[in-house]
């Protein structure tokens, strides 16, 4: 092509716009800008509505206003405007550039405007959220077609009025428009936003009856949209049918797996993925690691920290704010600010799990040193940095710089607090042991504490002997969440720790009324890609004769440190001596035996356990750390423990 128009004695207009379409068309727009300038140094006599249309499409293309503001001046001078072959694209470059006053002044001047202007108008509009007037431009269009009313519900749905673009998908049905993969996708979005799982099915079984269940656009909008509206195994449904899946529709069901709470499923569907030859993007690989965090799989979470080093990915701030969350929630807070350090950029995520790193590792005064650090860089803190700041302050009973964080909250940053920030401040009060504040303030809530906010109240009770408010935090709980063992558990213990043995009697054949059963407890670690499970007594693992020695040991050091069980947390009138029993082979300690026994010693002991662990295992396992000289990191259902050389970063408060 070039050598025949280099080639060519005389250029008419026709041969320098098949030239600069031929470059556009190749995806090559500096060399067909280039062309054009040299069109107009050459003196071209006639310019063409073809090739003002042609450039202003490549402004667009380009992003650069500048480009298009001068391709428009050279319309205006050849008087082209008026034309809608050349107003589209003006106006659609102008829409873009973000500047709708000058696209709304090309729009006008078009004399004959037909349906697809009015579609760029309104297109332009909607990207700038200009909603109210989107709407009185569709409403005064004479022709709409399908692509009229699909700008519309997409524009809608991304506007946040998903409610407006489903009424809007019902008109467009009873018009006998037809849909394509982009109103279903534009629908299936509005629906996981409003969570609207019937209308979803609905638009699912319209999908199968116009036969786009093949689509894999639509396809995955469906994943998504079932994902959102937490019917995680419908989501599983479609993906598994699908015969052809694409980059999205992996991230789709990645994604949807890990705001399901399945991160296991996650993060087994990335390794399929990568089976499958599909290269991940940084996004799916952010979900991924934000998969193992949540699990605080730290070995999958470290593996695919190299990778991204590997591939470039860790240079996204998606990627690696996911990695510093993991190292938070794995408690190596130091891999978590180092690699913090090693960004060049932060976004408010980023230093929000850099605040929740230290928050949860128990060190309440870097918390607060990092969210000062936070507020001084001009970073806006979140909802989520509150929550975490607040319960560093609870932790180290800062009672007054808790009330003046939260108040900042709410007055200078607008924040509304939710459940979560009440029960910070709950739990800021309570476990200060100020315990008629606690109430006080549960009292003047604007609604009621959840379940996690009572339950944090009745703790404190427990730990502060206090039967009377234990019973009207446990009550309270129990008639929100009657079928919630925990309630009668921390009751149970009140109750056993003041030798209330009646109560405790009464509150167990409550339960077996109501039939409300206590989850059996149990403990796992990882070690070798498995896990190794363990509950209280349990001598089914291969290698319990080890670990039984283990613990024999064990206790035998302790009581040459002085160690004496707390029995206050076994909840039946039984001897001492059958408390201690009872005590001394439960899940967590025989999951640390385990540690011990096979865990390299420069590598802390990882235990994971579906319970709140119990007052002597929690000062049994402070003595087995300063003995040992390992740190034992403990994720129970309530807190993240790490314990080292005989203390324990929760403060002994959980």
């Amino acid at each position: 092509m070039c050598r025949i128009f280099n080639s060519m004695p005389e250029r008419d207009c026709i041969s320098w716009n098949s030239v600069i379409s031929g470059y556009a068309s190749r995806d090559l727009p500096e060399k067909a800008i280039d062309t054009f300038k040299l069109m107009l140094r050459e003196g071209c006599a006639v310019l063409s509505r073809v090739t003002f249309s042609t450039m202003l499409v490549l402004a667009s293309a380009v992003a650069s206003a500048t480009l298009g503001v001068q391709v428009h001046c050279l319309v205006t001078k050849h008087g082209l405007g008026s034309h809608v072959f050349v107003g589209s694209p003006l106006v659609d470059m102008y829409s873009k550039a973000g500047f709708l006053a000058q696209a709304l002044l090309a729009f006008n001047e078009v004399d004959e405007k037909n349906v697809v202007l009015h579609n760029t108008m309104l297109m332009g509009f909607l990207r700038c959220g200009m909603i109210e007037e989107s709407k009185r431009l569709f409403a005064g269009m004479r022709v709409k077609d399908s692509i009229s009313w699909t700008t519309m519900v997409t524009g809608l749905s991304q506007n946040g009025c998903e409610l407006e673009a489903l009424c809007l998908v019902n008109k467009m049905r009873y018009a006998s428009i037809n849909m394509d993969q982009y109103t279903f996708g534009s629908v299936l979005t509005a629906c996981g936003a409003l969570a609207a799982l019937d209308q979803g099915k609905q638009t699912h079984a319209f999908i199968i009856r116009t036969h786009f269940d093949d689509n894999v656009f639509v396809g995955s909008a469906l994943v998504d949209m079932y994902s959102k509206c937490r019917s995680i195994r419908l989501a599983e449904s479609v993906f598994r049918g699908m015969k052809v899946k694409n980059l999205v529709t992996w991230t789709a069901m990645l994604v949807g797996y890990g705001q399901n709470d399945c991160s296991e499923e996650a993060v087994r569907t990335f390794l399929q993925l990568q089976r499958d030859n599909i290269k991940p993007d940084d996004f799916a690989m952010g979900s991924t690691i934000s998969s193992c965090a949540n699990i605080a799989s730290l070995e999958e979470g470290t593996q695919l920290h190299c990778r991204s080093v590997v591939s470039g990915q860790i240079s996204f701030m998606t990627v690696s704010n996911s990695l510093v969350t993991l190292y938070g929630k794995c408690g190596n807070v130091e891999d978590a600010h180092g690699l913090f350090d090693e960004m060049t950029d932060w976004d408010h995520v980023s230093w929000t799990a850099l605040v929740a790193a230290y928050a949860q590792i128990g060190k309440a005064k870097e918390t607060i040193v990092m969210f000062e650090r936070m507020l001084t860089s001009g970073i806006k803190p979140d909802r989520v940095t509150f929550i975490a700041v607040l319960s560093a302050c609870s932790r180290a009973a800062m009672v007054e710089k808790g009330h003046a964080y939260f108040n900042s909250m709410v007055n200078d940053y607008q924040i509304a607090p939710l459940a979560e920030h009440y029960t910070c401040i709950i739990d800021l009060l309570s476990r200060a042991g100020r315990l008629a504040e606690a109430e006080d303030f549960i009292k003047r809530m604007p609604f009621p504490p959840d379940a996690i906010g009572w339950a944090t109240f009745l703790s404190s009770c427990r730990v502060h002997g206090n039967i009377k408010m234990a019973k009207w935090a446990a009550d309270s709980l129990i008639e929100l969440d009657p079928q919630n063992p925990a309630s009668y558990v921390l009751l149970l213990n009140v109750h056993a720790a003041n030798k209330n043995w009646d109560e405790v009697a009464r509150i167990r054949k409550l339960m077996r009324v109501t039939g409300v059963k206590k989850e059996p407890g149990c403990s796992w670690i990882k070690y070798n890609n498995k896990v190794h499970v363990f509950s209280a007594d349990d001598q089914s693992h291969p290698d319990s004769v080890k670990i039984y020695a283990e613990l024999e040991n064990l206790g035998l050091k302790m009581d040459k440190e002085g160690y004496s069980p707390d029995t206050s947390s076994v909840l039946h009138d039984v001897t001492e001596v059958e408390k201690r029993l009872m005590l001394s082979h439960h899940s967590e300690k025989l999951a640390i035996a385990f540690g011990l026994i096979y865990m390299p010693k420069e590598l802390p002991i990882r235990v994971f356990k579906n319970l709140r662990v119990c007052v002597d295992c929690h000062n049994a396992t402070k003595l087995i750390s300063r003995i040992t000289g390992r740190d034992i990191l403990v994720r129970d259902a309530v807190r993240f423990h790490k314990f080292s050389n005989g203390l324990c970063s929760c403060g002994d408060f959980w």
